[in-house]
């Protein structure tokens, strides 16, 4: 028996052909993979725990840091948020080949704008499972294939997520390129050379690993560059909803990237908001 290895470059071009029959698979069939995978999760939830379970125990024996930790963490109600998601998804309307313009250039000639695929996806995230059942059910929704790259301290756990999404994909008759897993750090590099086959990639990730990105490749990248996520409170703003707002965006999930960094305060209202605001802190002690 011969075993061939294939290349990331033969692996992406077949993933290229598997693009265009993602773009003429309807939404029903879309929809219906979509239903496929949320009910494999479901089925799988105690292997799923299985995996992350030794995830931890990793990451912990290697002192991971602990904002690391949660965001590795798959328990019960990541499931759950991900399955919402999914549900989420199928009860959008189908977001390809919608007319979004027409406009008469000239005598016979028709500018029509029109939703359709990007193709290829590559995006490489960091260590958050639910990251990687998000973005290949928004890929798969949308009619693109994805190359997905997680953090090497998810690994078990993504690995177990990938195959079940793969396989119920494949059983509701979905092409086998729609969803790639890319486990080796070092195929990264190669993947940056596919610029024939690969229609843009998204790093998630420090400032300096995406510019790693943008310096190396040929392929649009849809980067990001430094930010404060912050809330402004105006003089007329409602306080009954102001301050359950902020509590929300810093206490919903404290180590998400968007998680909100900074309060500005209209100086008008500040002797009357700021005891409010410090009085709910003070409660979760957050100050």
């Amino acid at each position: 028996m011969t075993i061939k290895i294939q290349s990331i470059e033969e692996i992406t071009s077949q993933i290229k052909k598997d693009s265009f029959k993602m773009a003429a698979l309807t939404n029903e069939a879309r929809n219906k993979a979509l239903k496929s995978i949320s009910q494999k999760l479901q089925e799988n939830r105690v292997k799923i725990q299985v995996a992350n379970a030794l995830d931890l125990e990793e990451a912990e024996k290697n002192s991971t840091p602990d904002p690391i930790l949660k965001r590795l963490k798959f328990d019960e109600k990541k499931l759950q948020d991900v399955l919402n998601g999914i549900d989420s998804l199928i009860s959008l309307p189908d977001p390809l080949f919608q007319a979004l313009l027409k406009r008469e250039l000239d005598e016979n000639l028709t500018l029509h704008k029109v939703t359709c695929p990007i193709g290829v996806i590559g995006v490489i995230f960091e260590s958050r499972p639910d990251a990687l059942v998000q973005i290949a059910t928004l890929c798969l929704k949308s009619g693109n294939c994805a190359i997905l790259k997680g953090g090497s301290e998810a690994a078990h756990t993504n690995r177990i997520l990938f195959e079940l999404i793969h396989e119920a994909g494949l059983e509701s008759g979905v092409p086998d390129g729609f969803l790639t897993l890319i486990e080796n750090r070092a195929e990264i590099n190669d993947l940056l050379k596919c610029n024939e086959s690969i229609d843009l990639l998204i790093p998630r990730g420090s400032n300096s690993f995406v510019q790693y990105i943008m310096d190396h490749t040929k392929i649009p990248v849809m980067g990001h560059a430094d930010g404060v996520c912050h809330i402004f409170v105006d003089k007329s703003a409602d306080f009954e909803k102001a301050l359950p707002i902020i509590l929300d965006a810093k206490t919903q999930y404290v180590v998400a990237c968007n998680t909100v960094e900074t309060v500005l305060i209209h100086e008008a209202i500040a002797a009357d908001f700021l005891p409010r605001l410090q009085e709910i802190l003070e409660k979760i002690r957050l100050l």
